[in-house]
């Protein structure tokens, strides 16, 4: 049967497979996926160690591989100066970033529509301007409360599919190929971030899940941005199906 069709459980796959299995499926499922969509088939890298673990894979199966940033007015500085890096070393990465004005502080009093204005819409426009089938993604189901109930192959919108081929790897072993394969990573990680947002809304934090420091004292405290959760195929008239 195609891994992408298979219907294992998650949370066997977690604890029962080892580090180098856990690499061996990453790298089949997206080869598998590449096969199927071609050159729709698209990354999507968020700058984070799970998004550039994934990058990396991605692009071992074959370099041409695409990918998009989706960035914010408040990146922190070290986030930006990375993308640029990033960008520079990599032109297969395009990035997207909605500047329409907003209600200031808007992340305090309503995060979750800023997050829907500076984050989900800017998806949208990259899923559709890069034509893609597959969006592949670093979600990890042992991230935190929010990302437990994920599968490796997902069709949330129709017409689009999204690949999750590291969402069984545990932080540790994300830092472990990132280690051994001397993969760049975001400075702010030495700082003793976990996870990495906007600056408004990211905290370190000793928490023992991962996300706890990302929209901390809002009702989305440790929770997601959007684009995980909401439509993101635009039809004919702008809006999500």
């Amino acid at each position: 049967m195609s891994l992408l069709e298979n219907k294992d459980d998650i949370k066997e796959l977690v604890e029962g497979l080892n580090f180098k299995q856990k690499v061996e499926r990453s790298l089949a499922l997206i080869k598998e996926a590449y096969k199927k969509h071609g050159d729709s088939l698209v990354v999507a890298n968020s700058l984070g160690k799970d998004s550039v673990c994934v990058w990396d894979l991605a692009r071992k199966v074959n370099p041409k591989i695409r990918g998009f940033i989706i960035t914010t007015r408040f990146k922190p500085k070290e986030t930006v100066r990375f993308m640029q890096e990033e960008v520079a070393r990599y032109p297969e990465l395009k990035v997207f970033k909605n500047d329409e004005k907003i209600p200031a502080k808007l992340y305090e009093f309503d995060p979750d529509k800023c997050c829907d204005v500076l984050k989900v819409l800017p998806t949208r426009w990259a899923i559709e301007k890069m034509k893609v089938e597959c969006w592949v993604t670093g979600l990890r189901c042992t991230e935190g409360r929010t990302r437990t109930e994920f599968k490796e192959v997902e069709e949330r919108d129709k017409g689009l599919v999204k690949l999750n081929p590291i969402l069984i790897w545990k932080e540790r072993e994300v830092w472990e190929y990132l280690a051994l394969n001397q993969v760049k990573v975001n400075p702010l990680y030495a700082q003793g971030y976990r996870s990495l947002g906007c600056e408004p809304c990211t905290k370190i934090t000793s928490e023992g899940d991962e996300r706890a420091g990302r929209w901390i004292g809002t009702s989305k405290c440790g929770g997601e941005c959007g684009i995980h959760t909401r439509p993101l195929k635009i039809n004919i008239n702008g809006d999500g199906i």
